[in-house]
């Protein structure tokens, strides 16, 4: 009895390391792939650099003297520009400049973000606009609760236009404000946005504890899961892409990490997470090149949205917009495909337990059948979630005279569609991927058992 125990517990010993060895292989295979990609876009950026120095080389030895015309357009863009400064000169100071937005007359070195409290209206007056509309401005009182001037008091002016995306300011409204210092030494003010700190973090805790409350520990592994997600997102993923590194080959490689370390803790070190770990790697390989190919095609630039403007102007003018896009598509399906891979894996193991005799082709159809189920949720889910996040964009076929094959084209509708598509093509694949695995690991693990 001890040694007809013994032979299963060694032969799940020696698929387990096979199916490891699968996976390392895999890993190392994607971040070959991710090293490659790295590789050549970076060739290809000093290939650029190159041609556009050499360029610049020609610029200079065959230079051509102004035309009367750009001079003529320099001098009247000086004139443009001298008559705004005096403008600026004469017009009046007041002690509170009115809310809006504007940019900060000082480095960002010498800003700060306070932390405020609204107390009230200090007083209000109605004005005339040349055009004849009555406005109704406004000196609210604040007091500040956290940064260099805590404990005093500021007043703001605020016409109606400045607060045209947000609502009316009430007693007692926690506010993020900026300071800075004027030229002339006074104190500038302006309203950044409401104070959602301890919102955020009371959401949070709730999260948390529901987690943990039902999934117990394995809420817990996948709260620690998620931890590490971020971590690796935050700390190797988002510096590299900043540092001027391909964005799809960062992603991928920051993908190989979060996969098996993710799975294992929220799932056990066991065949079934392993198989899954190896479904979702090939079917977010097969994502990733899809997104390449129809990104291309499509020729997005990933510049569509407010954003990529931000990122530009704020952070670094070296990211690759368009790479970027493809790394969230690939990072936004592997959030999806968790579920799934490890069901249809799960499926597979339990269906041979229910019946030993079952062969290969005769699992992989019952598991489709389920898998089937799981495809049509989870791709309404994902379409869902585009849509919801997109919604805003949808405005444009109810509000619009423009025809939908019109509408469909532009960039930053068009980007949506793709994202959604691509992402659900993977998921969809990665059902069939990882039922075929599961069930050819299974048999092979019986006909080993039955050769013994």
């Amino acid at each position: 009895m001890p040694l007809l125990k013994a032979k299963p517990l060694e032969l799940n010993k020696i698929i387990m390391n096979k199916i490891r060895f699968a996976n390392v292989v895999l890993l190392v295979g994607v971040l070959m792939y991710g090293f490659c990609f790295t590789v050549f876009a970076q060739a290809e950026d000093t290939a650029v650099a190159a041609e556009v120095d050499f360029s610049d080389v020609r610029a200079e030895a065959g230079a051509e003297v102004p035309t009367a015309a750009t001079g003529t357009e320099a001098a009247a863009n000086e004139t443009e520009a001298e008559a705004e400064t005096e403008t600026e000169a004469v017009a009046p100071e007041t002690e509170t400049e009115p809310q809006g937005e504007r940019e900060s007359q000082l480095s960002p070195e010498t800003a700060e973000i306070l932390r405020a409290r609204v107390l009230g209206v200090a007083s209000e007056k109605e004005t005339i606009s040349p055009g004849g509309e009555k406005k109704l401005i406004r000196n609210f009182e604040f007091e500040v609760t956290a940064g260099s001037i805590k404990g005093e008091k500021i007043q703001i002016q605020i016409e109606p236009s400045s607060m045209i995306s947000k609502p009316e300011l009430k007693k007692g409204d926690e506010l993020l404000i900026h300071f800075d210092k004027n030229p002339d030494g006074s104190n500038n003010f302006y309203i950044l946005d409401y104070e959602r700190t301890a919102a955020l973090y009371w959401l949070f805790a709730i999260f948390v504890i529901i987690t943990i409350v039902v999934g117990r520990w394995y809420g817990l592994s996948s709260i620690i899961g998620l931890v590490i997600s971020f971590a690796i997102i935050f700390m190797i993923i988002l510096p590299l892409i900043v540092q001027g590194y391909d964005p799809v080959g960062v992603s991928i490689m920051g993908s190989a990490i979060i996969i098996p370390a993710t799975f294992y803790l929220s799932h056990g070190l066991n065949k079934k997470t392993s198989i899954a770990i190896t479904g979702t790697i090939i079917s977010l390989i097969i994502t990733g090149i899809l997104a390449v190919i129809f990104v291309g095609i499509t020729r997005l630039t990933g510049l569509a949205s407010e954003e990529s403007g931000f990122v530009i102007t704020e952070i670094s003018s070296l990211i690759n917009m368009k790479g970027l896009l493809l790394a969230g598509i690939i990072i936004g399906t592997l959030g999806v495909l968790d579920d799934i891979t490890i069901s249809q894996s799960a499926i597979v193991m339990e269906l041979k337990k229910a019946n030993a005799q079952m062969g290969l082709w005769e699992m992989y159809k019952s598991a489709m059948r389920v898998g089937r189920d799981h495809i049509s949720s989870m791709v309404n889910t994902l379409v869902l979630v585009y849509t919801g996040a997109a919604l805003p964009l949808l405005m444009l076929f109810i509000n619009t005279s423009a025809e939908f094959t019109e509408v469909i084209n532009y960039e930053i509708l068009a980007t949506e569609i793709i994202r959604t598509l691509v992402g659900s093509i993977g998921l969809i694949l990665a059902v069939p991927i990882t039922t075929i695995i599961a069930a050819m690991t299974v048999e092979r693990q019986a006909k080993v058992i039955a050769k013994k």
